[in-house]
């Protein structure tokens, strides 16, 4: 049956969705095979907490999804997905201290007072922010924007330690390495600022969420590929090239391992050598949080009600000390913590009365300590009460992560480092990284480039090419 078939995506997470919508969209007969009983991957929405109250169990917050021209190209708000824009891209928390990283520029002398200038052009210098994030979504193929990709490599290859000495005042300091610090990195590494440049540039044109959870973007990429005439079926594990048709073209949306098993010696050994050598991140312990009311926050609680993102940081040497001991084995005592309130800006998320928050902290690689006592401490030391509101909690370590979706490998949500070397070769250096080299075969998972984050480019840079060369 599957044999009336002609490409195959195995995997159903943003980067599958987005080759299979991208090929139905251009005619190709596309079957998608989930192993998980539900699609979406790291988008997936539940209803752990109950019936009606929907909480991200992975991604919440989607910068680049926003200006992903995959998701462009597709219409997905033409097929149901929903944006809701906060004001506020990002608060920095400090004790007694809150920046508010709003998408309005001339906010930026108000927060940052002698750095805003610094700001303005370290972080967000294109005028045309979503076009230049194009460009670099789309590395390493030659960029349209040549001037300000000009600007921003170089600053990318840097260390954040190096790029944060740029600004005068540690507020400001710790605001971009807290940002920088989303690719789970130690501050002294080369490329370790490329992060922070793309996603502090975002500010500008926003960190939504998507309307109802993060699973209305696969919602809608599902709808694109059924609307097309393919289909999707979970609860099927692909363990052996038997399992698929033998004229198909075979897309990827896993971990390199997979493809490797499925594969196997078919692999060109370049490419096959190039995924052995693959390196994975370390991990993240998640908490998610049931509320009776949204989070009393101390400082500027008008700041913290018109955003769905926190970062909760003292200084630049509390993120340094948490990426440092992270990457040297070892679970931080005190750790910088990163969440969001999306019933903030998304009252749909749950019942009048009733709201949801999440944080997570980085912790080394297949951690399985409950890092739920430090992350609340966090919260409540900054929003005295909180502990009070807690109507329940949800804690996923980095083990479970790992046992959860089998792309986040020891917990590693990104499905691979953002090592320097792993940002110019992913896994290969190629326009098209997510050929295997073998005719029909793709790998087009987050382990290719452009990387983590929900936004379908790899999965679109793999179709595309498919379509090109044809079969």
């Amino acid at each position: 049956m599957r044999d009336v078939f002609d490409a195959v995506v195995v995997g159903s997470g943003p980067n599958g969705l987005t080759a299979a919508a991208t090929l139905a969209v251009a005619g190709r007969r596309v079957l998608v095979l989930e192993a998980a009983e539900t699609i979406g991957g790291g988008a997936r929405t539940d209803e752990a907490f109950g019936t009606g109250i929907h909480r991200d169990v992975c991604s919440a917050v989607h910068p680049t999804g926003f200006v992903s021209p995959a998701f462009a190209d597709l219409d997905l708000t033409g097929h149901g997905l929903r944006w809701c824009m906060p004001d506020v891209s990002i608060a920095h928390v400090a004790d007694g201290d809150v920046i508010a990283v709003r998408r309005e520029k001339h906010s930026l002398a108000e927060e940052f007072g002698v750095d805003a200038t610094r700001w303005e052009r370290l972080v967000a210098p294109s005028t045309q922010p979503a076009a230049l994030a194009d460009d670099i979504l789309a590395m390493p193929a030659i960029p349209r924007r040549t001037l300000d990709m000009a600007r921003f490599s170089p600053a990318a290859l840097a260390p954040v330690d190096v790029l944060a000495k740029a600004f005068r005042t540690d507020r400001a300091a710790a605001a971009f390495a807290a940002i920088a610090a989303h690719a789970i990195r130690p501050l002294s590494t080369l490329g370790s600022s490329a992060a922070g440049l793309l996603l502090g540039m975002l500010t500008e044109t926003g960190w939504p969420v998507a309307e109802g959870g993060s699973q209305a973007i696969v919602d809608a990429l599902a709808a694109v590929v059924v609307g097309h005439g393919g289909r999707i079926e979970t609860g099927v594990e692909v363990t052996e090239r038997a399992q698929l048709p033998a004229d198909a073209d075979l897309f990827f949306d896993t971990s390199p391992a997979v493809v490797q098993r499925v594969i196997g010696d078919a692999l060109p050994r370049r490419y096959a050598r190039a995924l052995r050598r693959f390196d994975y991140g370390p991990g993240v312990c998640k908490v998610d949080f049931l509320l009776s009311e949204p989070i009393p926050w101390a400082h500027r609680p008008d700041v913290m009600a018109a955003t769905a993102t926190f970062h909760l940081a003292d200084d630049l040497a509390h993120i340094r000390t948490t990426e440092a001991d992270v990457a040297a084995g070892r679970v931080p005592r005190r750790p910088w913590v990163l969440g969001g309130e999306p019933t903030r800006v998304d009252p749909t998320r749950a019942p009048a009365g009733t709201h949801l928050a999440w944080a997570y902290c980085h912790v080394p690689a297949g951690c399985d300590v409950d890092m739920s006592a430090a992350v609340i401490a966090a919260i409540e030391r900054r929003a005295p009460g909180f502990s009070d509101i807690v109507d329940g909690t949800i804690v996923t370590t980095a083990a479970d992560f790992a046992v959860h979706n089998s792309n986040d490998i020891a917990g590693d949500i990104n499905c691979g480092a953002a090592s320097l070397r792993q940002l110019l070769v992913r896994p290969i250096l190629s326009p098209t990284p997510q050929f295997t080299g073998l005719p029909g075969v793709y790998l087009c998972s987050s382990a290719t480039a452009p990387g983590g984050g929900v936004h379908g480019m790899s999965g679109r840079r793999a179709a595309v090419h498919a379509l090109h060369v044809g079969r």
